[in-house]
């Protein structure tokens, strides 16, 4: 089966090389201590820092598309999202659907009228949760989501993780999850890799 996700000798000054596959519908775990190079992997896979190496979505090479078209496709959702303008809805793709978003807004606990707020009013939970939202409405083939609920309380993590899976479900997405809460790890599931000072280790990375 062709993956969806290929990566060949990924590297930063302070990461990899990293080889890895991720098939269509895969939960994959990155672990590892502070600072072995996690967030450093999701910002590399989605372009967002100088990098070196190969890397294709469903069988196309990422040089191929622009950035902003690889990263509507491949969606890096940190803990700490970044919010420019002044209103929640500012932060949206030109082409987002009230509709759609107004059921992520349910299926993640918070009001409908949560688009239409002011950032600065925002908690730093509402913050981690839009931004999911934000991302979802891009229609990404791959989630990157990187400790994207360590704000959250138990019932709004579970309504995130529920969430993620039920889009990786319906659109036979991907994503490479980041998390050193151990409860949650059991509750996801899936292969579990781990990076020590910005290198694979073990075997099950491809």
């Amino acid at each position: 089966m062709q993956p969806l996700l290929e990566i060949r000798q990924l590297r930063t000054d302070r990461l990899g090389p990293v080889d890895l596959r991720v098939q269509p519908g895969e939960l994959v775990q990155i672990t590892g201590a502070s600072g072995a190079g996690k967030s450093l992997l999701l910002r590399a896979i989605a372009d967002l820092d100088p990098n070196s190496g190969e890397v294709w979505l469903d069988g196309q090479a990422r040089d191929a598309l622009t950035p902003p078209e690889w990263r509507r496709q491949v969606a890096y959702v940190p803990a700490e999202t970044a919010w420019w303008g002044d209103r929640v809805d500012e932060h949206l793709p030109a082409d987002w659907a009230r509709d759609d978003a107004e059921s992520f807004l349910e299926r993640l606990g918070l009001e409908h009228g949560a688009l239409d707020w002011e950032v600065e009013r925002l908690s730093s939970g509402e913050k981690q949760r839009l931004g999911l939202l934000r991302a979802l409405l891009t229609g990404p083939r791959v989630l990157l989501l990187d400790e994207p609920t360590a704000n959250l309380d138990l019932e709004n993590t579970r309504r995130f993780e529920r969430l993620v899976r039920a889009w990786m479900a319906e659109r036979e997405a991907a994503a490479l999850w980041v998390t050193h809460d151990t409860q949650q790890r059991d509750r996801l599931g899936g292969r579990i890799l781990t990076l020590s000072d910005g290198r694979p280790e073990g075997t099950s990375w491809t």
